[in-house]
């Protein structure tokens, strides 16, 4: 299974868990691995084919734009939910880092992953 990643996205959104945090946007950022079969799309060059990473970044800002969580954990959780049920996504890895969350650490967040990769068979590929 092939592998398509989007590093460093940042969306603003509303998120956390104190009354301040609820009034102002913040920004995250997301490290995202998403699995797919690319091999149609490479033998026809048509992006139709493929998971088209710029329709999925937009999709993730309008998720970002139009939800407020407290949760680190709840806007991951329902945005990868999202993805795979907007996209053909078997799979997918997601990082959500909250940059200034925690004064002495550069970031916090979490990685989760979500949905089943097909068995690899030790073939090669074809």
């Amino acid at each position: 299974m092939d592998r398509i990643f989007i590093e460093a996205l940042e969306v603003d959104t509303i998120i956390g868990v104190y009354e301040w945090e609820r009034t102002i946007h913040q920004s995250l950022r997301l490290d995202l691995t998403l699995a797919t079969d690319i091999r149609s799309a490479a033998a026809t060059d048509d992006l139709r084919l493929t998971l088209d990473y710029a329709t999925i970044c937009q999709r993730i800002q309008q998720f970002a734009d139009t939800h407020q969580f407290a949760l680190v954990e709840t806007f991951a959780e329902r945005l990868a939910a999202c993805l795979r049920n907007d996209f053909p996504i078997s799979w997918l890895r997601l990082t959500v880092h909250k940059p200034g969350a925690v004064p002495n650490a550069r970031s916090v967040g979490l990685e989760i992953t979500r949905g089943t990769l097909p068995e690899e068979t030790g073939a090669p590929a074809s």
